[in-house]
């Protein structure tokens, strides 16, 4: 146990277990960390943001300048897709599947959310979702939609982590999906966990610095994190990874769609 526990430690391991565990990337193919390292993978969790993030941005800003900006916008969408295996977007529809679909208990809610079928309310909600990602990105130029990408990403990935230390896993390991739980971070995990989410940020609010409200940028993002934090608490007194993947989108939405009600010429 001593032996797992100092391997689980390594931080290159937590590293490399949360490229391999949040993107479909062949990372594996080049380092295997212990099956512990994963449990603290969530530390790292805005750091593999900027990756996603700075593809999605690349490739909308690069496609825009050869093809219409609306396909540049779903050639954007679909490469973080690709890149991700869509986990957020199945944490996303089975969240609204458990909590909007019939999920009159916390049990009946957790057994929802697990069943690999999508229902009505998983659908309706990532075509709403979809829709609304693209009108907010439409709605900016090509470097504003970009920049702003690079920024929301991983700021929402910090913000939706602190759901970990908020409340307790609401299943148990055997019954996990991934068959991992994930651990609290300490106070040294906890502060690279704010670099890597505010650093962006914070160079994105500088850089357009009189064009928006940056208080509006950083409090609408944890005010919906906020909210689905009262939501999962009341219903289950415990989060899921459902629970995690559909917090980040719906605070990382909130950035676009603030950047977009809020951006100045």
């Amino acid at each position: 146990m001593q032996i797992l526990q100092n391997t689980s430690d390594r931080w290159y391991d937590r590293l490399w277990a949360a490229f391999i565990f949040f993107t479909r990337l062949p990372f594996w193919r080049l380092y295997q960390p212990p099956r512990e390292a994963y449990r603290a993978v969530v530390e790292f969790w805005p750091l593999t943001g900027w990756l996603t993030a700075g593809v999605m941005a690349g490739v909308l800003y690069g496609a825009s300048q050869y093809m219409s900006y609306e396909i540049a916008i779903v050639l954007a969408i679909v490469s973080r897709l690709l890149l991700t295996g869509a986990l957020h977007e199945d944490g996303l529809a089975d969240f609204f599947d458990g909590f909007g679909g019939g999920g009159r208990d916390r049990q009946r809610i957790l057994s929802i959310m697990k069943d690999s079928h999508i229902g009505t309310y998983g659908v309706l909600a990532l075509i709403l979702y979809m829709l609304l990602l693209f009108l907010t990105l439409r709605s900016l130029s090509p470097a504003d939609a970009a920049l702003t990408i690079l920024a929301a990403d991983p700021y929402a990935k910090m913000l939706s982590a602190q759901l970990i230390q908020m409340m307790p896993y609401a299943r148990t390991e055997e019954t996990a999906k991934n068959h991992t739980v994930y651990r609290r971070f300490p106070v040294a995990a906890a502060i690279g966990l704010a670099v890597q989410g505010l650093l962006p940020i914070g160079l994105y609010l500088w850089w357009m610095q009189g064009r928006i409200d940056w208080s509006l940028m950083i409090f609408m993002p944890c005010l919906t994190m906020y909210f689905v934090y009262l939501l999962v608490w009341r219903r289950l007194r415990g989060y899921t990874g459902d629970c995690c993947g559909a917090l980040f989108l719906l605070t990382e939405l909130t950035a676009y769609l603030t950047v977009a009600i809020n951006i100045y010429p």
